[in-house]
């Protein structure tokens, strides 16, 4: 295997989606800069939902973008947290992975606070190959070829392989 065909973690993005803003907002933002030691950025609803109460524009969740070190150990406890089970039906076909968990209280050095509840969380991990920078920089920007992008199949085997993960 050439060095341009090893797969690498990219990002790896936590996201909390609290459905309304308040007070329950700013617990969650607290919770994943506890969890992830970085402070997260709102999320913004895209349209209208008047069954739930959701404006346009109201911040509605946070997320968070780990990359290297970061994400590497965020990713391996998350994976312990879920036993290392992951279903097939959670890669996608671009070879990008997204699990939840259900209670933040999962995570080490986290307990139930009766004030602040259990919040849940996605967590989505984006797989890529050395050499992505050609379809993003500014000058002479390329496209990729398919070949150079990661299937459902290598990210099944990377996860099995480098994090000893049950598919």
């Amino acid at each position: 295997m050439t060095a341009m065909k090893d797969i690498y973690i990219d990002k790896v993005v936590v996201h909390m989606g609290v459905g309304e803003s308040g007070e329950r907002l700013v617990k969650a933002e607290d919770l994943v800069k506890q969890i992830t030691g970085q402070k997260p950025v709102r999320t913004i609803a895209k349209r209208t939902q008047p069954a739930f109460g959701i404006r346009k524009g109201a911040p509605i969740g946070c997320k968070v973008t780990l990359r290297r070190e970061n994400a590497e150990k965020f990713i391996t406890t998350a994976l312990d947290i879920i036993e290392r089970r992951l279903a097939p039906s959670q890669f996608d076909r671009t070879g990008n992975v997204s699990f939840g968990i259900e209670e933040h209280t999962d995570f080490p050095g986290m307990s139930y606070d009766p004030t602040i509840g259990i919040y849940g969380m996605d967590i989505n991990v984006v797989l890529e190959y050395k050499g992505v920078r050609v379809a993003r920089r500014s000058v002479e920007r390329r496209k990729l070829p398919v070949d150079q992008k990661v299937n459902k199949e290598e990210a099944i085997a990377f996860m099995r392989e480098r994090y000893q993960v049950e598919v």
